[in-house]
């Protein structure tokens, strides 16, 4: 039996096990929280590492992108760097295929367009494969990474803004402390939902990205709107069908009433690899993808 284990820098409240099975092999996947310690997190990598076959790194990106060029993430990497035997990754690899795929087929096969729709990506830097594609689809973007991440309240509508303003910034930013541009810990059970910030939702149709950043200044109330996301819990289900969410899609499958990271994901694609590989090309991402047939989760909630 394969193991795959997610060390996350969010709370341990959203921990969750379940047992499945992917192309023949089974699985045992599991997320861990550290509630925001990085100390512990990467004290379990260490505890892991050679007894698992893949991590997934989580509450924290290892990368943010602008076009072809890639970004590292100081405080990522030093987590990224306690396991020694184990592959980890942190979701990128999916976000620059599943998430594509999950855009193209939405549009081109679900009945869910994007052309002239007003769709906010809370952060593009994040998901730039997400971006590229519904930017394709004909989605009139805002990419909300000045936003969200650094609270300037600065829209960009175009992805060569995205891509030059990220290459400016990127070499200061990712130099940061972690817990200055993404909620972890007991943050990520919080929502401010300051007034400043409901501008945003309330021009969108749809609202897409990291479910964290979605979260962090959700309105009371978003009506009729489209959210693609990631990971939720049953409770996340449960809020954004009160606040008045129309349709939830999250691009990951749903196990055991639960849709894990991309981290998660791509750390099981790792699992399901050439014994001992360390990397995955996006030509066999996709090849893994197409023989799992891995769909997105369509859920009307109102």
């Amino acid at each position: 039996m394969k193991k795959v284990i997610s060390i996350s820098l969010g709370s341990s409240k959203r921990n969750h096990r379940v047992e499945t099975t992917i192309l023949g092999e089974d699985f045992i996947i599991e997320r861990q929280g550290t509630d925001g310690d990085m100390a512990r997190a990467i004290e379990l990598i260490k505890q892991y590492d050679g007894k698992v076959d893949a991590f997934g790194l989580g509450g924290a990106d290892l990368y943010v992108f602008a076009g072809s060029k890639r970004y590292v993430i100081r405080d990522a990497k030093k987590m990224a760097m306690a396991a020694r035997e184990t592959p980890i990754v942190d979701g990128s690899g999916l976000k620059n295929t599943l998430e594509r795929r999950v855009i193209n087929y939405l549009n081109n096969s679900a009945g869910i367009s994007f052309k002239d729709k007003k769709t906010l990506l809370v952060s593009g830097a994040d998901r730039f494969g997400m971006a590229q594609a519904i930017n394709e689809a004909g989605g009139q973007m805002v990419f909300g990474d000045l936003i969200f991440t650094l609270g300037i309240p600065l829209r960009l509508h175009s992805l060569k803004a995205l891509e030059r303003t990220v290459r400016i910034l990127a070499p200061v930013v990712c130099l940061l402390p972690f817990k200055y541009l993404y909620p972890t810990g007991v943050k990520q059970e919080q929502t401010s939902a300051k007034e400043s910030y409901a501008q945003y939702y309330d021009e969108a149709d749809i609202i897409a990205g990291d479910f964290h950043y979605i979260k962090k200044h959700l309105p009371e109330r978003v009506e009729n709107k489209i959210v693609i996301t990631n990971t939720v819990t049953a409770s996340d289900i449960t809020d954004l069908s009160r606040r008045g969410v129309k349709l939830l899609v999250t691009t990951t499958p749903e196990l055991n009433g639960r849709s894990f990271g991309t981290n998660v994901m791509e750390a099981a694609l790792m699992a399901l690899s050439k014994k001992g590989q360390k990397k995955i090309t996006p030509h066999e991402y996709d090849e893994l993808l197409t023989q799992i047939g891995f769909k997105p989760r369509i859920e009307y909630l109102s």
